[in-house]
């Protein structure tokens, strides 16, 4: 046969693309023949925000959250480090911040490593909870409301040293955690720690 009737590669495959095109086709209608499509992410999106439109805030209002400054967190570790060396003991002082993360840390000179996790726990956990860890504590005693609450979160610290820093208005933006010597001297510390934020 001539070169020039010879079907060229490209031209044979046009018919086999276009019918799989129209098999794939009918595949689709007769499979969705009768039946709804599908929502797709986008439509349960949508579905899932206007069923919760009748439980938000109305619009144009806006949630405002307070946050403890830097200075504040500088501010109370030196009230803290200062009471500290006026009892004479070494302390781990931490500030956490409104989310619970961690603001500032100090270590004085000669304080336990092992009170550095403890610290900082302590300030997690009265941040978490909107009390001081004392009252956490006397709550979960054995038969007590909270009892075992430690084991939560992670590991928390129920016991003194650790209490919320509120405004005046009650607005609770940060905790401060103390650790380093018996538990009431760490609440002694951590006392004199928030009261540096008026």
């Amino acid at each position: 046969m001539p070169p020039s009737l010879i079907p060229s590669k490209k031209l044979s495959t046009r018919p086999m693309l276009f019918a799989g095109v129209v098999a794939s086709g009918l595949a689709y209608l007769f499979l969705t023949a009768g039946n709804p499509p599908r929502a797709t992410a986008e439509d349960k999106v949508s579905q899932t925000v206007k069923a919760a439109e009748g439980h938000m805030m109305p619009k144009g209002e806006v949630l405002m959250t307070k946050d403890i400054s830097l200075d504040q967190a500088h501010a109370m570790l030196a009230a803290a480090a200062a009471k500290a060396a006026e009892i004479n003991t070494k302390m781990d002082i931490a500030v956490v911040d409104a989310g619970g993360n961690l603001k500032a840390f100090i270590r004085m000179d000669g304080a336990w490593l092992g009170s550095i996790d403890i610290a900082i726990k302590k300030a997690h956990t009265a941040r978490w909870f909107d009390m001081p860890t004392g009252e956490i504590g006397k709550l979960s005693q054995p038969g007590g409301p909270l009892f075992n609450i430690e084991q939560s979160n992670g590991g928390l610290i129920t016991f003194p040293g650790g209490i919320p820093i509120k405004l005046a208005d009650g607005t609770v933006i940060g905790a401060i955690g103390v650790s380093g010597s018996t538990v009431e001297n760490d609440h002694i510390v951590a006392t004199a720690g928030a009261a540096a934020i008026k």
